[in-house]
């Protein structure tokens, strides 16, 4: 510390700080006013916003402001304009025949527009943003279609949802777990998963595939048909097209017979159920953008 700092002087009078660092002195200016008045400006300002806008945390929300605006409001109010301003054509669009909407091109436009948006808000999650699906979520770009790909059949799918309790109506079935039942003994189960493999590609074992053949068609054929194709509509895939929802490879199908799959989906509609979170024309808008990606019927 300079013992001389308090006589130190600079041209407006102001002296220093008092504090010195390696024989480095500062001059101890004021502040400028502008720029006090502006800070004080400042402070009047952030009290009046905090009044006046939304601000202060509470325990479950935040203090609401005197103006009563919020970005949820605003957002509120654009979805509600822009649902006003569609309700013609969703109205058209309910009340169009599913298979004819494809032959309007202004409302298959719109359909088509709508149910992309659907898609990506609900449906990518599980299916992918380009709906090719993943490891158990299904593929909506092929043409394997459990419960049928014609535009009525993905419709009554997407409302009603596969395998939940919060439709009467969702699509069902359940396949036997072989192995944890104890339906099937463990080399059972190698001779049938052999057999299937064989039905569109190569066995792991070539000696079972014959013995798995007879396990085969007396607990499997009833779904999944004698010829291995399947049966949509009872929810049994085609084991015979090297398509695989869960996987095909040796291990995967084994762990398949073994415990059973038990995919579900939810109820979108919600007029078919009160679980569903969709109106009857996004349910229809993305009925029609997964049918016109290329998979269905």
């Amino acid at each position: 510390m300079s013992d001389n700092t308090s006589e130190k002087k600079n041209e407006h009078g102001h002296g220093t700080t008092g504090h010195s660092w390696d024989g480095i002195e500062e001059w101890d200016n004021p502040m400028p006013r502008w720029w006090v008045w502006t800070f004080y400006l400042t402070i009047i300002w952030a009290v009046g916003y905090t009044i006046a806008y939304p601000a202060w945390p509470m325990i479950n929300s935040a203090t609401a402001g005197v103006l009563g605006w919020s970005t949820r409001g605003d957002v509120a109010a654009e979805i509600s304009a822009v649902e006003e301003a569609n309700a013609p054509i969703n109205a058209k669009l309910e009340a169009a025949e599913l298979t004819a909407i494809a032959g309007d091109s202004e409302l298959n436009s719109y359909a088509v527009s709508a149910g992309a948006a659907v898609f990506k808000t609900w449906c990518a999650q599980c299916h992918g943003s380009g709906a090719a699906g993943a490891k158990g979520y299904p593929n909506l770009l092929d043409d394997d279609w459990l419960w049928g790909g014609t535009i009525e059949d993905i419709h009554f799918t997407i409302s009603h949802g596969i395998r939940n309790e919060d439709s009467d109506d969702a699509r069902y079935s359940e396949m036997p777990a072989f192995g944890r039942d104890d339906l099937l003994e463990k080399e059972e189960i190698s001779q049938v998963v052999n057999y299937v493999m064989s039905l569109s590609g190569e066995p792991n074992d070539a000696s079972k595939v014959e013995a798995g053949a007879v396990i085969y068609a007396d607990n499997c054929a009833s779904c999944h048909a004698d010829d291995g194709t399947g049966d949509i509509y009872q929810g049994a895939p085609n084991l015979a097209d090297a398509l695989w929802l869960y996987g095909g490879s040796y291990e995967d199908i084994t762990e398949t017979v073994n415990y059973s799959r038990y995919g579900v989906m939810p109820p979108w509609s919600a007029d078919a159920s009160p679980a569903g979170r969709l109106t009857e024309a996004q349910v229809r808008a993305v009925s029609l953008y997964v049918h016109q990606l290329g998979g269905g019927e």
